[in-house]
């Protein structure tokens, strides 16, 4: 007897499916595989950072002339520590480096607390980050146009009756540094203000109310709780953007070259000038060694000093 279709269009059971066989890994094989990932990155950051300080280190102990390398062991170091310009390329790093390093770190952070309480100023937080887009190439010679070359800032004084003439602001010492940190400023000052905007949209939004329905006034809830919260933070930035001023060559080499008498030869130029001008590379690489070593042990203490007040 056959049973009538009740549905119509019923479709028909599917028969069971086998169970797909997989291979699975071995132990080592899945402990490894992550590390596979990350490899081809390893490798290239590995090519282009370790190779290159290898070498130079390498080179630092030969007296290098083009092709000829005469090997001179710690000599290049000695006299490194008998040469008066470089140490005035060290102190000038120092001081151009810190003054900018200061300034842009009290700007940014007076930017990021006004842009993240104002709601006017926080929907146009994307202008303080256009400096940062330009080459600093361009940086450098927009800064030089209106310092020296086209004269707007001194034409712009002259205007306001701050002065009476020109100001040849590449001709004195502290004027010329006042460049430099003047174009460092503007341009890198939004690295540091995106990084403390960012540090106090992740504080925890509980203990500001808290204060908040105490009494305490906006100031100073940001002066005595968001920013102490901030300073595993602050540390950070400051080591950054404190790496990346002892790297500080393009604004030197466009705006001062060093002048007037070696004031702002930042230790960048000085390596510079050494291999590239006087054609001394083995010299250059023995600065060049000195100043990893000093810059990673100063951001090692800036680093271990502030998370260790951050813990207590």
């Amino acid at each position: 007897m056959t049973i009538p279709n009740v549905v119509r269009g019923a479709t028909d059971v599917a028969p069971a499916s086998r169970p797909v066989s997989r291979k699975r890994r071995s132990r080592a094989m899945r402990a490894a595989f992550p590390y596979l990932l990350v490899a081809p990155a390893v490798i290239y950051l590995l090519t282009i950072t370790l190779y290159p300080g290898a070498y130079a280190l390498y080179q630092s102990f030969f007296l290098v002339r083009f092709n000829e390398w005469v090997p001179v062991g710690i000599e290049n170091y000695a006299t490194l520590l008998s040469d008066r310009e470089f140490w005035a390329a060290l102190a000038n790093t120092v001081i151009i480096g810190g003054i900018a390093l200061f300034l842009e770190c009290v700007i940014a952070l007076t930017l990021a607390y006004f842009a993240y309480r104002d709601p006017l100023i926080r929907s146009w937080r994307i202008v303080f980050l256009m400096p940062m887009l330009f080459m600093p190439s361009a940086v450098a010679f927009i800064w030089k146009l209106a310092f020296n070359d086209g004269r707007i800032i001194s034409d712009l004084l002259f205007r306001l009756g701050l002065i009476d003439g020109n100001i040849d602001w590449l001709g004195h010492i502290w004027r010329a540094r006042a460049t430099l940190i003047v174009a460092d400023v503007w341009q890198w000052t939004p690295f540091v203000f995106i990084i403390f905007v960012a540090a106090l949209q992740s504080q925890d939004q509980e203990v500001e109310e808290a204060a908040r329905l105490d009494g305490a006034s906006w100031p100073a809830i940001f002066w005595n709780i968001s920013l102490p919260m901030m300073r595993p933070v602050i540390a950070v930035a400051v080591v950054l953007r404190g790496i990346d001023i002892t790297t500080m060559f393009t604004n030197v080499y466009i705006m001062t070259q060093g002048t007037p008498g070696g004031s702002t030869e930042t230790m960048s130029y000085f390596i510079y000038r050494q291999g590239f001008k006087t054609f001394n590379f083995g010299y250059a690489s023995a600065a060049s060694v000195v100043m990893l070593i000093v810059t990673i042990f100063l951001a090692q203490l800036v680093v271990k000093r502030s998370f260790r007040s951050g813990r207590s």
